[in-house]
């Protein structure tokens, strides 16, 4: 695809990242055919190709309208058409590009603009966030239905999470909304660590990894999370921290870029490309140990749903199913399992409508099994198909766990 930049866009930060990826696109389209928002709504301006000529043309020097701030807005970030894309377009990160230009030419109605504001604050703050779920659970028969669908079902709590006491020790991200969400995943993912002889490291210094400011309007602030991660895990990485272990694959997924994200800052570029590189989720760990020593499967009829950000983004697509039928887990068949679920983050609230098409849709495909349970990997996919309030929906290490204490 060839480009004429204006002499503005020329002068962009990441202007040659830009260009580099445009001229990769040769517009086929086989993008389209995986595209979740194209296959609802049937619009070329809400496909990958069409989201792209449109960021061309803002480049290019054509003004940026409220339409086209909508259309990219759409987009669910899923990388589907990553997956797909015969020319390996590096489409995420254009969009990335692309909304910035668009958000700082557009400004956004008051109510939009109050809306990414409170998310972001309250992402940033774990008791907040915690505190406004219990507030919630309280008023919930007075809320509206869409709101009280995002409030967690009641779950038994786990006991405390294990001692420092192993030789090899990992660090663990706790996350902003995970906490709130779906406080077990996190502790049954360190009970598990602990009988394989592996010690989470606490690190109470590392907050939100970033992503729901860098995809709602405020990039620098998403980046400066970073940094502090960054600042907070270095000193127990040359200490003999083996990896950061992330249990919510949309976290991880924005870990695994911080090398790229930061390479033009001198100060942290080294550090974020060794972190990018450390960052695991949580299957890549425990997918090299004995598990099978310590677990009992139950015959329990299992649906495993693998978030876009573990599959596209991480490409571990399989890896989760694999595990568990490895471990004696009986898995029922999902058709269409590289369809995103509509959860994409804040994208249930800020685009409810496509959400829960995403979600209904997602739900059929994942129950046409007749599962007991499904699992996923990422605490925004749980919470969101779990909100319908039909089949149960846990992270998948609750389900290792259980089966260590049975």
């Amino acid at each position: 695809m060839q480009t004429r930049f204006s002499e503005e866009s020329k002068n962009l930060p990441r202007a040659e990242e830009a260009e580099r990826i445009l001229r990769s696109c040769v517009h086929c389209g086989f993008c389209n055919a995986t595209c979740p928002t194209y296959q609802l709504l049937g619009d070329e301006l809400d496909g990958p190709r069409g989201r792209i000529y449109l960021i061309k043309q803002v480049l290019e020097g054509q003004p940026a309208t409220a339409s086209t701030q909508l259309h990219l807005d759409r987009c669910l970030s899923c990388r589907n058409c990553e997956t797909t894309c015969p020319s390996g377009v590096d489409y995420h990160n254009l969009l990335d590009i692309g909304r910035a230009v668009v958000d700082q030419a557009v400004p956004r109605p008051a109510g939009q603009r109050a809306l990414r504001l409170g998310l972001r604050s309250l992402a940033a703050s774990p008791e907040r966030f915690k505190a406004l779920l219990r507030l919630g659970a309280i008023f919930r028969p007075l809320l509206p239905t869409n709101l009280s669908a995002k409030l967690p079902r009641p779950s038994p709590a786990r006991s405390e999470r294990p001692p420092l006491r192993h030789g090899r020790t990992v660090l663990m991200l706790e996350g902003c909304v995970q906490p709130g969400l779906s406080p077990n995943t996190n502790t049954s993912a360190a009970r598990v660590l602990d009988r394989l002889g592996i010690s989470v490291i606490p690190c109470a210094e590392a907050g939100c990894c970033g992503a729901l400011d860098y995809h709602l309007d405020a990039q620098a602030t998403g980046l400066d999370r970073a940094r502090r991660n960054i600042d907070a895990w270095w000193p127990h990485l040359e200490n003999g921290a083996e990896a950061i272990v992330q249990t919510a694959s949309g976290c991880g997924a924005f870990i695994k870029d911080y090398g790229h994200l930061l390479e033009h800052d001198p100060a942290y570029a080294a550090k974020a490309r060794q972190v990018s590189e450390r960052a695991l989720d949580l299957v890549q760990v425990l997918g090299k140990e004995p598990l099978e020593q310590i677990c009992a499967a139950r015959n329990q009829r299992i649906a495993v749903h693998c978030p876009c950000t573990l599959q596209h983004a991480q490409k571990l697509g399989g890896s989760i199913e694999a595990l568990l039928t490895r471990l004696g887990f009986n898995l029922t068949e999902v058709p269409d399992g590289h369809l995103c679920c509509g959860s994409a983050g804040t994208y249930s609230l800020t685009q409810p409508a496509l959400a829960r098409q995403l979600r209904d849709n997602r739900l059929n495909a994942l129950e046409s099994g007749q599962p007991e349970l499904i699992v996923t990997a990422n605490v925004g996919c749980q919470n969101h198909l779990d909100g319908a309030g039909r089949t149960p929906v846990r992270h998948w290490i609750e389900l290792v766990d259980q089966s260590l204490a049975e």
